[in-house]
């Protein structure tokens, strides 16, 4: 934490919304749409590091990081220093139609960190879903075929094509179909007996159900995966089945897309999701982390993929200078230590919520990698998921200062800035504790 490294965090300093933070809200409620998803009255002033202040003076300890998107911290000095510096020199000058030196430079980086060995491009865009649309349209054109495979539990993002290769929840589609034709979901493994003993079960499934039965496998582009579920509830996949994901593509000729724009950018341990697995992607799409909380979003793909003709796809903005060099600040920021601080920090921010799941029997699982983990929370009763405790979670958390979000049916995700400090996992895990031990007070009294 940079302006506030002297300060106690979190520090509530009025009731929460404060006098300014209400005035704000009313004023949110006239003229902004109804369709955004906000979970607390939570209006910001200014960030830095895993630091948040509100509107009213008030500190909380971020682990959001913007929805998984300030992957250096807020407002880090080396990357603020790279916008700033561009903004001086040019702003925008459309790189799909001219050249300047900030794109050629983030679109070498990229691929040349790209996973495994194929000579890998990169098209820029300004978001997760437009990754996503730029995916699915270079996978139709490059195999000249129309289908595509999805997981249940997937999110993608919310224009038309992102939107129908999601399987995540039904508020994301109610009212606005006919979706996009020719996508076909299947279950993501969660506990697929075979795929830690080499045969997997639930990839075998997709070949004898799917692509006997709906979809003929000379039709099928692609197969878009999470290699980490983020919004269906960080689930981590068993060992085997990325590997035998991508020996399925290679059998039947489909491209293997990896959705890495929540995994991506160094959050699990790794610059990329996949490389846990030893597994090379043709497509891999980014955002969120790319730019540490500019709008930036990437497609990396193989070389011989990438063979679209001048015009089929652009993008205005997409891979704008700001954005590009905050891009390549960012870089430089997780190569030079936020990968490994990832590890070490989400390893002990998984065992400090293991170690708090032996006191507090609503912790059904704690999963996840790097700083990618959740707790997923249960009725005691019955084991059975609790989403309406998780949400009580969420926002008793808020007002002790520590923010938070909700992922899946019943789980709390963790995701904070990749600069988090042993310290301020402590607090966060004591924060938890605090709010658990609180919620149980009352059963235990009544029994």
């Amino acid at each position: 934490m940079w302006f506030f490294e002297k300060d106690v965090v979190p520090q509530i300093r009025t009731p929460l919304p404060g006098p300014k933070a209400q005035a704000l809200l009313e004023r949110d409620a006239h003229y902004v749409s109804p369709s955004y998803t906000r979970i607390y009255p939570l209006v910001c002033e200014r960030g830095s590091g895993a630091v948040m202040e509100d509107v009213d003076g008030n500190l909380f300890l971020d682990f959001t990081a913007g929805i998984a998107v300030a992957s250096t911290g807020h407002c880090h000095p080396h990357v603020t220093a790279a916008i700033v510096d561009q903004a001086q020199k040019l702003l925008h000058m459309s790189g799909t139609d001219f050249y300047y030196q900030p794109q050629i430079d983030l679109a070498q980086r990229l691929a040349e960190s790209g996973p495994g060995r194929s000579p890998k491009r990169v098209f820029f865009t300004n978001s997760g879903a437009e990754a996503l649309e730029a995916a699915l349209k270079l996978a139709r054109w490059h195999t000249g075929r129309s289908r595509a495979i999805a997981f249940y539990g997937a999110f993608h993002g919310r224009t038309y094509g992102a939107m129908s290769l999601s399987g995540s929840k039904l508020v994301h589609r109610r009212g606005f179909a006919p979706l996009v034709p020719d996508i076909h979901h299947v279950p993501y493994p969660r506990g697929c007996q075979g795929c830690d003993t080499g045969e997997c079960e639930c990839v075998r499934q997709i070949e004898e159900t799917v692509l006997r039965r709906i979809a003929p496998p000379d039709e099928v582009a692609a197969i878009f995966v999470e290699p980490i579920q983020g919004e269906g509830g960080y689930y981590v996949p068993p060992a085997g089945f990325l590997p035998a994901l991508r020996a399925l593509c290679d059998r039947h000729g489909f491209l293997l897309v990896a959705d890495e724009v929540q995994s991506g950018m160094g959050r699990t341990g790794k610059l990329y999701a996949v490389e846990h697995w030893d597994v090379e992607p043709d497509i891999i799409c980014l955002a969120k982390g790319i730019a540490s909380g500019m709008p930036l979003g990437a497609i990396v793909s193989k070389d011989e993929v990438m063979d679209w003709p001048p015009g089929s796809h652009a993008s205005t903005f997409g891979g704008n200078p700001v954005s590009c060099r905050a891009a390549l600040a960012t870089l430089d920021l997780l190569e030079g230590g936020y990968i490994a601080n990832a590890t070490e920090r989400g390893r002990q921010l998984k065992q400090g919520l293991q170690r708090l799941q032996q006191h507090h029997p609503a912790i059904r699982e704690v999963r996840g990698l790097g700083l990618m983990v959740a707790m997923d929370l249960a009725d005691e009763r019955n084991n059975s998921p609790a989403p309406m405790l998780r949400d009580e979670v969420v926002q008793a958390a808020f007002h002790r200062g520590l923010l938070l979000l909700g992922c899946g049916e019943s789980a709390v995700r963790f995701c904070p800035p990749l600069c988090v400090s042993s310290e301020q996992v402590e607090t966060a895990l004591q924060l938890v504790d605090a709010v658990l031990t609180e919620r149980r007070a009352p059963a235990l009294t009544a029994t």
